[in-house]
């Protein structure tokens, strides 16, 4: 079977040849192939119906289920770029997503109306909101239109808007140490390459059953989606991992045979297991990425899977995926991230670009078809990541994170050279946690580090000003944060202080407050 040229070949090739497979199971509610590629084609004929054109964004605003799948695919077989956006995100946020990519249009849900409506306000290339749910259609917002009726009364397009695989096919927004989201743009190749790739070292089947509980806008989740359409597999999708005991249940009931984690999953997974038995023999292969998977989670991870192959990974949204162990070598090189993906390389170089010596650490360049092409207007963070290969023309991306490389090839992650924050799997920016706290007039200043978390990867802790004078409580600012930030984003503790420590030029001394916290654990 030929690698499909563009996203949406993966829809339509299964929705041919397995109408009647379930694509999506979510909950009590089961979506098909064939069902699958008619609510996308639905969705597709209206936004091409509302002067949606090729390359034009649009933005994916709902939680996990068969709508978030059939509105990234519709968005593709419109021709558009669709832009992911995690349900937890505030109006702030949202607004400033929104207004970045220029979205034409927003597929949302209406019980996320209280954070979407006001963040529509004053968005003039904004033509349109579909929304999920009863009473999409308000008259306070003109835009808005019920996508129940959209897939009831439009006929679905009958072939996709052409592309091409150097076409922009989605902005993925990740955060950046200025604060602002940045949006990664991937091509319709570069994606369908990662995906393949990926798909090739896990050993993907048809037969699969994958559970999802990690957010489509987060990478690690969309491909799990992408990949299940392109094998013709089953996706098992839940909101998330809040409710681990109603996510074990399904998992037993569907049989899945793919859990996709980060540590935090597993380490719940883990405390489950220390109060009752718990096992998923059906279970033929987990993997990890976005946190290091502490060696300490594998004994739990071997009782609750007995029958599955354990994979790390490694990634950036700015490529995918960089790196995966394969299992056998797990037991022996337990903190190794393993190799570069299949048909791509890595380097390692020092500061001056010259490369490094086996065990000598180096700043990490990847090299292959995966590379973005960049981020959404901001030409001097891209001339930062990306470099252009003088021998062969290509796209290299300096991941701007420390490894070594042994003589096997086997990468180590040393440590991170830049000051985001990863969390749960997701990316923090400490200067956009900082910028929430400082709204408060009680706060007169705030500084937001990251500490090694053996569950969390990172866990953020906030130091805290207060202005004086003012009264203000660690509820108070916990609430605040609640109200503004995603639920990651909200540090897992606060100190107060008297005052911030400063370097010699008046900056606020990070390094110190890392010092001062593991001083007092």
């Amino acid at each position: 079977m030929t690698t499909p040229r563009l996203l949406v070949d993966g829809l339509l090739r299964a929705a041919a040849a397995t109408p009647d497979k379930a694509a999506i199971i979510a909950g009590a509610e089961t979506c098909t192939y064939e069902q699958l590629g008619d609510r996308a084609a639905r969705l597709a004929a209206y936004l091409v119906a509302r002067g949606v054109a090729p390359g034009d964004r649009v933005a994916v605003y709902l939680d996990n289920g068969w709508q978030c799948a059939a509105a990234v695919y519709g968005v593709l077989l419109a021709g558009g770029v669709f832009v992911v956006i995690n349900p937890q995100t505030k109006t702030d946020k949202l607004h400033f997503m929104l207004a970045d990519c220029g979205a034409v249009g927003l597929i949302t849900d209406r019980h996320l109306a209280r954070q979407y409506e006001p963040a529509v306000a004053d968005l003039p290339a904004l033509r349109t909101i579909m929304s999920f749910g009863t009473g999409a259609a308000t008259g306070e917002q003109p835009l808005v239109v019920d996508a129940g009726r959209v897939l009831a009364d439009e006929a679905p397009l009958t072939r996709p808007v052409p592309r091409e695989p150097a076409d922009l096919a989605a902005l993925i927004y990740t955060s950046g140490s200025t604060g602002e989201p940045k949006g990664v743009m991937q091509s319709q190749g570069s994606m369908v390459f990662a995906a393949h790739s990926i798909i090739e070292y896990l050993q993907l089947a048809t037969e699969d059953r994958i559970l999802v509980v990690l957010p489509m806008a987060f990478d690690y989740g969309l491909y799990q989606l992408l990949m299940s359409v392109f094998k013709g597999a089953t996706l098992v999708v839940e909101r998330s991992f809040a409710f681990p005991g109603q996510i074990y249940e399904v998992m037993k009931q569907q049989r899945v045979t793919v859990v996709p984690g980060v540590p935090t999953v597993f380490a719940t997974m883990q405390a489950s297991l220390r109060k009752a038995a718990l096992e998923f023999p059906d279970v033929r292969l987990v993997t990890n990425t976005a946190a290091a998977l502490y060696p300490s989670l594998l004994p739990a991870l071997g009782e609750l899977f007995p029958n599955a192959r354990i994979c790390k990974m490694y990634g950036l949204t700015e490529c995918k995926r960089v790196s995966y162990l394969d299992p056998d070598l797990l037991a022996d090189h337990p903190s190794s991230v393993g190799v570069a993906i299949p048909g791509t390389w890595v380097s390692l170089h020092n500061a001056d670009g010259s490369p490094t010596r086996p065990g000598e650490p180096g700043i990490l360049h990847v090299h292959g078809p995966h590379i973005m092409i960049g981020y959404w207007n901001r030409p001097e963070a891209t001339a930062r990541m990306l470099r252009i290969d003088a021998e062969t023309g290509e796209r290299v991306l300096v991941a701007q994170d420390l490894f070594t490389q042994d003589e096997d090839g086997l990468l180590y992650f040393v440590g991170r050279s830049d000051d985001i924050i990863k969390t749960r799997g997701e990316k923090v920016s400490p200067v956009e946690v900082e910028n929430v706290l400082c709204r408060l007039d009680a706060v007169a200043e705030a500084a937001v580090i990251g500490l090694p978390d053996e569950h969390l990867g990172e866990q953020i802790r906030a130091y805290v000003v207060r202005s004086a004078g003012a009264e203000l409580t660690e509820a108070a600012l916990r609430r605040h944060c609640a109200a503004h930030l995603e639920n990651f984003m909200v540090p897992q503790s606060i100190v107060f202080v008297e005052a911030l420590p400063r370097t010699g030029n008046n900056k606020i001394d990070k390094k110190l407050l890392v010092a001062w916290s593991n001083e007092d654990g």
